[in-house]
């Protein structure tokens, strides 16, 4: 029989036991070889056997609490224990984990099984012929049920505890089994981590179960709505706990009325994404060296980017639709439009260096279900700030979601923070008058005497002299931004998923080894050995005569090592200022939050009038 059948499983289990074996019982290989020592053991060590950690007779028995007892009761019992006797002295069973797929009606031997766990198994369908009528708790947790059709039509009539939470449950046929008719006792429930959406109809049905106390709901997309727990707390009065927590008097008066409002708009999610200080950026100035020439003149910029989710667009319907058919050509127009939104971005980057910047690009991201459900990502930016110590960029954007399912699977995945850097190099524009002026002042001169010449060159430099007080700023032309990623970082979000509020977090980037800073040491440190050159060129010119004082060049020769000693020291400074900087991580402040209703006034207050009245 196949390994993956429940009773299967089970009887491999039991017959790990050694129920018929010593030291459970006086097996008959054991007792034609050792007779008279069989008389004289004594039943207190044969127990120790049992749960001597370092006996080999000890079993692992963590699948039932009664595996054990049952053979402590064959050690005491001597005569054997018949089939029925074991399948009914068991009234817990815990197979977590063993690739069980089938639930056999080889289950019904157990008469008197009240608590059944299955979780992390294979199972996708539920035969309630199979399940003992005397069970109370059903826990299914982490299998692949995707419906309820067989289990609701016998259903066990006692049970009391019901877990199907991370299972394939959400459809609107998965809510209409929730009902008091299956479910006359039932008194938890855990739906936890699982695909429902429709807040309300699944309300509606669990209203109907008469005995229920306790609920388990998070991990569902519609508990990121706004209104949730607020309005599930309203709609069923006799529940008194919820997600694992308690539900207060106060709570239950705050959110009082709240059903009441039918123009809710219940299956929308808030979430504003707040990105603050950011600190640990090296100066890119250290790199710029004193002898290097005015221009190109360079200017650094840097800002934050990163992905949240965002509806599909309207232009984008026909290429989600091509991609069912050809995901391959779907996703290389997508990738041709995201080259064509990053040009776009960089020619219009200066008109928003003062305001948030939100590109169109569109990120596809594939499902593990199915290539064709698709989740677009949209890459927003802060605004562009000069390099600082600390940059506030104060960065907040606020985004309306609708499509809860795939909400759920991108903060599933997390959202992905980078920090970028923009460089700009500007050149001085090209003058048109000074071009035309050359070829005139050439003509004058020509017509003009020898004589004439040098009061022209005298008014030519006084006229030099009030262009320079005249004259303007120049003109610069700049190049096109040149935009690299600096680092970037995962920030999991899966605690949104789980009742929580807000997601506070300093991300750390790490240590950036830029470049940069070994080059202004190196520059450094070549300008010092410039220096000592000159200085021993010149000590070599000095005229013959000043040699001849001994002291002199005692004096020399020791102002000469103190100079090589304060270069050296220098130069040791620098390097250790290099690395200091080096050792400052880079790190930005970032926050999301899910915006709850915390009263039903405050959801009155965003209510339109209209809907208020």
């Amino acid at each position: 029989m196949s390994s993956n059948i429940l009773s299967v499983v089970l009887e491999k289990l039991i017959r790990r036991l050694c129920l018929d074996n010593f030291p459970c019982r006086f097996g008959s290989s054991w007792r034609s070889a050792n007779e008279k020592r069989a008389e004289t053991e004594e039943t207190d060590a044969l127990l120790n056997l049992l749960s001597c950690p370092h006996s080999p007779w000890q079993n692992e028995s963590s699948w039932s609490p009664q595996a054990s007892a049952l053979r402590q009761l064959a050690v005491i019992r001597p005569e054997p224990l018949n089939t029925h006797f074991v399948y009914s002295y068991f009234t817990t069973l815990r197979i977590i984990d063993k690739n069980v797929s089938i639930i056999d009606d080889g289950l019904l031997r157990f008469s008197k099984l009240e608590e059944l766990v299955l979780s992390a198994n294979k199972i996708s369908e539920i035969p309630a012929e199979n399940l003992p009528s005397t069970l109370k708790i059903l826990e299914l947790c982490a299998n692949q049920v995707s419906a309820l059709n067989s289990f609701t039509v016998h259903p066990p009539p006692h049970l009391e505890y019901l877990g199907l939470s991370s299972n394939r449950l959400g459809s609107q046929e998965d809510i209409s089994h929730f009902t008091g008719r299956h479910w006359p006792q039932l008194v938890c429930l855990d739906l936890s981590d699982c695909e429902f959406q429709d807040q309300q109809a699944l309300l509606k049905a669990l209203s109907t179960l008469p005995c229920l106390r306790t609920l388990l709901l998070e991990g569902n997309p519609f508990t990121l709505a706004s209104c949730y727990p607020g309005f599930t707390v309203d709609s069923l009065p006799q529940l008194s706990c919820l997600d694992a927590l308690w539900i207060s008097p106060e709570e239950r008066r705050r959110f009082g009325g709240l059903t009441e409002m039918r123009d809710l708009i219940m299956e929308q999610v808030s979430a504003t994404v707040s990105v603050g200080r950011m600190r640990g950026i090296p100066d890119p100035m250290m790199s710029v060296d004193e002898n290097a020439p005015d221009f190109p003149l360079i200017t650094y910029s840097y800002f934050i980017s990163y992905g949240f989710f965002s509806h599909q667009p309207a232009a984008n319907l026909m290429l989600h639709n091509e991609s069912k058919c050809d995901p391959a050509a779907a996703a290389q127009k997508m990738e041709n439009s995201s080259s064509e939104a990053d040009l776009s971005s960089d020619r219009n980057c200066e008109e928003e260096k003062e305001t948030s910047e939100s590109n169109t690009q569109e990120i596809t991201v594939h499902s593990e279900e199915t290539c064709c459900d698709v989740a677009h990502v949209s890459r927003h930016s802060t605004s562009k700030l000069a390099w600082s110590d600390c940059m506030d960029f104060s960065n907040t954007q606020t985004h309306i979601v609708s499509d809860l399912g795939r909400l759920k699977r991108f903060f599933n995945e997390g959202l992905h923070l980078r920090i970028e850097e923009e460089k700009i190099l500007s050149w001085p524009a090209a003058s048109e008058d000074i071009t035309a002026a050359k070829p005139s002042q050439a003509a004058k001169e020509k017509k003009s005497g020898k004589g004439k010449e040098t009061s022209l060159k005298s008014g030519s430099t006084k006229d030099k002299s009030k262009d320079k007080k005249k004259k303007p700023a120049q003109e610069l032309v700049q190049d096109a931004p040149i935009t690299r990623v600096m680092a970037s970082v995962h920030v999991p979000l899966q605690s949104l998923l789980r009742r929580g509020q807000k997601v506070e977090v300093l991300c750390n980037f790490g240590f950036l080894h830029s470049v940069p800073e070994v080059g202004a040491t190196q520059t450094c440190a070549k300008d010092q050995g410039k220096k000592i050159k000159e200085e021993k060129k010149k000590e070599e010119k000095e005229p013959k005569q000043r040699e001849g004082s001994s002291t002199r060049q005692k004096n020399s020769a020791a102002s000469k090592g103190k100079e090589k000693e304060r270069t050296k020291s220098e130069v040791d400074d620098q390097n250790d200022n290099s690395v200091s900087v080096r050792l400052d991580p880079m790190t930005v402040e970032l926050i999301v939050e899910l915006e709850k209703w915390q009263s039903a006034s405050e959801a009155q207050q965003i209510l339109p009038p209209h809907q208020n009245s």
